[in-house]
């Protein structure tokens, strides 16, 4: 399972290229696999009033849905400075849309942190 999250996180990598970013300067990419394998990638995308930016996490998973994607299995986040896990509003969205997800993050050294949503979350809101 590693190595497929290992993919993951490169498509993640990939998918920060794409980040719209000039006021952070903060480029995150995420991508979300599927239980079948298909990969669905995103990037954040900041606004000048702030409160408008969308999360690369939360842009990968919106993919997926609209695609139809229904058993998403993991959702990996790639900065440069690694170590950077889904802020609040995504923990909550990954626990909805993906509520046994692992969350994969690059580690600053090199490698990879597996962690499970509801871990990463605990006590959520849920339905």
């Amino acid at each position: 399972m590693e190595k497929q999250y290992i993919k993951l996180l490169n498509a993640a990598k990939e998918a920060a290229e794409n980040s719209y970013s000039p006021y952070s300067k903060f480029a995150v990419g995420a991508a979300v696999l599927t239980k079948k394998g298909k990969i669905y990638k995103g990037a954040n995308i900041e606004n000048a009033s702030y409160s408008l930016t969308s999360c690369a996490e939360r842009n990968a998973l919106y993919n997926a849905v609209s695609d139809g994607a229904k058993d998403i299995a993991a959702v990996a986040v790639w900065t440069r400075r690694g170590e950077t896990f889904p802020c609040g509003a995504c923990r909550q969205v990954i626990l909805e849309l993906a509520a046994n997800a692992d969350v994969i993050v690059n580690k600053k050294s090199g490698g990879i942190i597996i962690i499970n949503i509801a871990d990463l979350l605990p006590c959520a809101f849920t339905k």
